[in-house]
C-alpha cells in the first residue's frame, strides 16, 4: 500500500484559503451587495450575451435585462397593494365572526375537560377585536420583517435593491473584459476542467431563464383564469402574482394558495354563500396547477438538467432566504443547480484520482 503523503504548498493553499474564507466571513456584511451583483450578473449573463449577438449594445442589453428583473419584483409588490388593501379590513371584521362560530364548536369538549376557557360568542368576539386591535400592526410588521425582509429592516432591503442592479450593470458590461485575466490565475491542469464546468454552467442558465419565464408567464394566466372561473373577486392579482411568485420554488406557490383561499372564505362569507365553492375552487386550480407545473412545464420547459431534489430545493432556500432575504429566495434554485454541476464534476474527479483508486 503507498503511503499518502501531503507537500507543503498542499497546506500552504490550504491556511490561505481558510484565511480568505474567514476574512469573507468576517466582512460578510460589506461583501453582501457584491456576491449578490456577482450572482445577479452571472444569472443574467446568458441574456446580455443573447441581445448583443442581435446587434443591441451590450449597455443597452444589461440595462433592460436588469429593468426586466426589477421591474417583475416590483410587480410582485405592486399585485400585493390591492390585495392587501382589501382584504385586510375584510378580515378584520369578519375573522372575529369565523372563529367564534368554530370555537363553539369546539369549546364544549374543552369545558368538559376543567379547561378555564371563554364559551359565550361575546365573550370571544370581545378578547379576539381586542387582539386584533391591539397586536395587529405588530404581528403584521413582524410576519412581513420576517418572510420578506429577511431579518433586515426596510431602508435596507430598499439599499440592496439599488445597490444590487447598479453593480451587476458593471459586472455585465465589462464581464468579457475582467474574466480573461481571472482565467489565466487557473493552473494549467486545472483548465479544461474548469473551462468545461463554465461552459456548462452557462447552458444550464440559458436554460433555466428561458423555461422559467415561460413557465412564470402561463401560469400567471392559468391561475387568473382558473380563479375567474369560480368567482374569485381577487382572481386577477392573485393569480398574476402566484405565476410570477413559482419562481420561488413551494414559497411562491403555497403562498398564492394561502391568499387564494383566504379571499375566498371572506368573500363568499360576507355573501351568505357556502364555503364550499371557494374551498373546491382553490383545490381544483391549484391542484391541477401544480401538477401541470411538476410534470409537464417544468420538465420541457425547465429541463431535467435543472431539476433538483426537494429536500436539496428546501435547504438551498431556508440557506439563501437566511444569508441574502428575499434575494436569497429568488437566486436559491439556480444557484442550487450549479452546485450540483460543480458536485458531479468533483465527484467525478475524485473517483477517477490516485486517492480513491490506489489500495
Amino acid at each position: 500500500m503507498t503511503p499518502i503523503r501531503s507537500s507543503p504548498s498542499r497546506w500552504l493553499w490550504g491556511l490561505l484559503a481558510a484565511v480568505v474564507a474567514g476574512l469573507i466571513w468576517w466582512h460578510a456584511t460589506i461583501l453582501l451587495p457584491f456576491v449578490g451583483s456577482i450572482i445577479l450578473a452571472y444569472v443574467l449573463r446568458p441574456a446580455v450575451d443573447a441581445l448583443e449577438k442581435r446587434r443591441c449594445p451590450r449597455a443597452l442589453a444589461a440595462m433592460a435585462c436588469l429593468f426586466g428583473v426589477v421591474l417583475a419584483g416590483v410587480i410582485v409588490f405592486v399585485l400585493l397593494v390591492p390585495i392587501v388593501s382589501k382584504l385586510a379590513p375584510m378580515l378584520r371584521e369578519q375573522l372575529p365572526d369565523l372563529i367564534a362560530g368554530w370555537w363553539l364548536q369546539i369549546a364544549p369538549p374543552l369545558v368538559k375537560l376543567g379547561l378555564p376557557i371563554p364559551v359565550s360568542l361575546a365573550e370571544v368576539k370581545t378578547e379576539l377585536m381586542e387582539l386584533l386591535q391591539s397586536h395587529g400592526a405588530e404581528w403584521g410588521a413582524t410576519v412581513w420583517q420576517s418572510l420578506v425582509i429577511g431579518g433586515g429592516n426596510l431602508a435596507s432591503l430598499v439599499g440592496l435593491g439599488l445597490l444590487i442592479p447598479m453593480l451587476a450593470f458593471y459586472w455585465l458590461i465589462d464581464w468579457d473584459r475582467m474574466m480573461p485575466p481571472l482565467r489565466e490565475l487557473i493552473p494549467r491542469r486545472w483548465r479544461s476542467g474548469v473551462y468545461g464546468f463554465m461552459e456548462e454552467a452557462d447552458t444550464l442558465m440559458g436554460q433555466y431563464l428561458r423555461g422559467q419565464l415561460w413557465v412564470m408567464l402561463i401560469l400567471a394566466g392559468y391561475y387568473s383564469l382558473g380563479l375567474m372561473l369560480f368567482g374569485f373577486d381577487l382572481a386577477l392579482p392573485i393569480g398574476v402574482f402566484t405565476g410570477l411568485a413559482v419562481c420561488i420554488p413551494y414559497l411562491g406557490f403555497g403562498l398564492g394558495m394561502v391568499l387564494a383561499a383566504l379571499a375566498g372564505v371572506l368573500q363568499f362569507t360576507a355573501a351568505g354563500e357556502s364555503l364550499w365553492q371557494p374551498a373546491i375552487g382553490v383545490a381544483v386550480v391549484y391542484g391541477f396547477g401544480q401538477v401541470v407545473e411538476s410534470f409537464y412545464l417544468t420538465p420541457r420547459l425547465v429541463g431535467e438538467r435543472i431539476g433538483l431534489h426537494p429536500l436539496g430545493v428546501i435547504l438551498a432556500l431556508m440557506l439563501f432566504g437566511q444569508w441574502l432575504g428575499l434575494l436569497g429566495l429568488l437566486i436559491a434554485l439556480p444557484c442550487a443547480a450549479l452546485a450540483t454541476v460543480l458536485g458531479r464534476r468533483v465527484l467525478q474527479s475524485y473517483r477517477n484520482g490516485d486517492f480513491f483508486l490506489t489500495e
